[in-house]
């Protein structure tokens, strides 16, 4: 992923034009060179269960060709963003790709969660792409776990995943090498796909590349022979990442049928739109190209990026699409124009046309001055409900204002003093939805409201090694009007320093800081929020503040 929570892509050196200038120049004999053998590609995927890989495509249990049209959510950050499932999904996503951690570097996504997680991907007809993002960059950021150590945590979810071949694919571990030594990428990717297949997982496994998931070295390309040829089920699937890397056509192309032509299956795990200071991604081939050749691509990402410029929604919001949501979604050869649904999800089975019942009244568990929690009884559905959508009704229109998979959801940025009018839809995975709830009239408190006032911080660490840590800060507007330009003040306790920031611009003297808004940060509006990564120097302990203040008011700490 291009995003502060990991290295930014490797820029391309001159080594790396000089492969990709060769590799143009040679042509159809390179790919006999990579891949020896490619003509003895494994088949015995085609008597698998579930997903399974055949001929080099990815299929379903019937013989489908499967091709994902979806995006990454980083789900291990954000566990209670699970809306987001369903929001990609009425999109016109049919897979997700699903951020995990094992435990090494971030708080283990244990089997209940993952569970739940499967559950919610085949509630709302997904495929789901689960993946442990602590090997990232490992042997460049000494941070990052092994492949061993995720395969150990693959094989402790046995009990979970057997049983859902048909939806889950497993990716043994995010960019799992960085650009020190990459060939040593090949033995313990080998290793750890003998060890899952040892262990009896049968599901399609995926691998990422290493150069951070970029292979701008070309070590997955010229391996993946090897590393297919080590899985005696044959359900194994590549994955590479485009970034900044992959900024001309020709690099893109003469990468994807290279797998294509020597028969090995191939997606786009992750990429990338947006410019960065090493390039610009050439999306349009990105996609134009995986349609043509019938390969899966997942966006990156969701959102929640500590860099919001590659958020494809702003805070978690699907009406509130980026330029680059905007790109993936709807522009061509986007998820909307090309994305089919899993027949896993329709075969044999009649389409669902029912809708939910209405939910119960909705009545108010807590108003402030700036916010109101709602709660209310249960639809019902013939299938099952997936969420709910909480609309403010108001001289004979409806404005979406929250969206919950519970029967509870908060609705902020709201006026102090004010009389609202709310109700409640329910919806499920085909896209039904219920008449309206009964309505429920809340008026918001005559100001005091909310410990700070107009804002609240959250603040936590993201990974730390000897000396250094990585932290995120999220700043929330929960005011009724916009904030900007803004200043954030906070004091380490424990003499860290900040030694790098992105959204915004640190000053520090001694242990108070500072923080000015990047240009892209610089207004929080009403109900926002902006998100600031840096990295610190630290002593043997690493508190978290305890006040923040914006603007010189205190801020309510999450």
């Amino acid at each position: 992923m291009r995003t502060a929570r990991r290295d930014t892509p490797a820029p391309k050196t001159l080594s790396a034009r000089l492969l990709t200038g060769l590799a143009a120049l040679i042509g159809l004999v390179v790919v006999g060179a990579l891949f020896p053998g490619a003509a003895a590609a494994q088949s015995s995927g085609a008597q698998a269960a579930g997903l399974h890989i055949d001929g080099g495509r990815l299929l379903e249990a019937n013989g489908d060709d499967f091709v994902m049209r979806g995006v990454n959510h980083a789900h291990t950050w954000y566990p209670g963003e699970t809306q987001s499932l369903a929001d990609v999904k009425a999109l016109g996503a049919n897979s997700v790709r699903v951020v995990l951690s094992d435990g090494y570097r971030w708080s283990e996504n244990g089997p209940e969660d993952v569970a739940a997680v499967i559950e919610q991907c085949k509630a709302n007809r997904l495929i789901c792409v689960l993946e442990v993002h602590d090997t990232t960059g490992y042997g460049e950021d000494a941070a990052a776990g092994t492949l061993d150590h995720a395969a150990d945590y693959w094989i402790g979810l046995k009990d979970v995943l057997a049983g859902q071949e048909d939806y889950v694919v497993v990716n043994i571990g995010n960019e799992p090498w960085g650009n020190t030594d990459p060939a040593g990428w090949t033995e313990p990717t080998v290793a750890a796909v003998k060890k899952l297949r040892d262990a009896g997982l049968r599901h399609t496994i995926m691998v990422d590349a290493p150069n951070w998931g970029q292979d701008w070295q070309g070590v997955m390309r010229a391996n993946a022979q090897t590393v297919h040829d080590a899985d005696p089920t044959g359900n194994l699937i590549f994955s590479i990442h485009m970034y900044s890397v992959f900024d001309t056509a020709q690099e893109i192309t003469d990468y994807l049928n290279a797998f294509v032509d020597a028969g090995l299956p191939l997606l786009i795990g992750e990429f990338g739109g947006p410019a960065d200071q090493y390039g610009d991604p050439d999306e349009d081939t990105m996609m134009a190209t995986a349609e043509q050749l019938g390969l899966g691509y997942l966006a990156w990402s969701w959102s929640g990026n500590t860099d919001p410029v590659l958020d494809l929604a702003t805070d978690f919001d699907p009406s509130r699409l980026s330029d680059w949501g905007e790109r993936i979604f709807r522009g061509a050869n986007g998820i909307a124009q090309t994305s089919k649904e899993a027949t896993v999800y329709t075969d044999g089975a009649p389409d669902d046309t029912q809708a939910p019942t209405a939910p119960g009244t909705p009545r108010a568990t807590s108003v402030t001055d700036t916010s109101v929690t709602l709660g209310w009884p249960a639809a019902t559905d013939d299938t099952a409900v997936t969420g709910y959508d909480v609309v403010r009704v108001g001289d004979g229109t409806e404005t979406r204002v929250a969206a919950s998979t519970t029967t509870t959801a908060t609705v902020t940025g709201l006026t102090a003093g004010t009389p609202y009018t709310f109700a409640v839809y329910a919806r499920d995975a085909a896209g039904n939805r219920s008449v309206r709830s009964a309505t429920v009239e809340v008026t918001t408190d005559e100001g005091g409201g909310t410990p700070g006032g107009a804002c609240s911080v959250g603040y936590r660490v993201v990974g730390e090694w000897p000396g250094g840590f990585q932290g995120e800060i999220a700043v929330r507007n929960t005011g009724s009007a916009a904030i900007g330009p803004w200043t954030l003040a906070f004091t380490f306790a424990d003499g860290q320093t900040v030694t790098n920031m992105w959204g915004g611009t640190a000053t520090q003297n001694a242990g108070a800081v500072s923080v000015a808004p990047a240009s892209y940060t610089a207004t929080i509006p009403a109900g926002g929020t902006v998100t600031l990564g840096f990295t610190g120097q630290k002593g043997g302990t690493n508190a978290a503040p305890t006040e923040f203040s914006l603007n010189g008011s205190a801020c309510a700490t999450t």
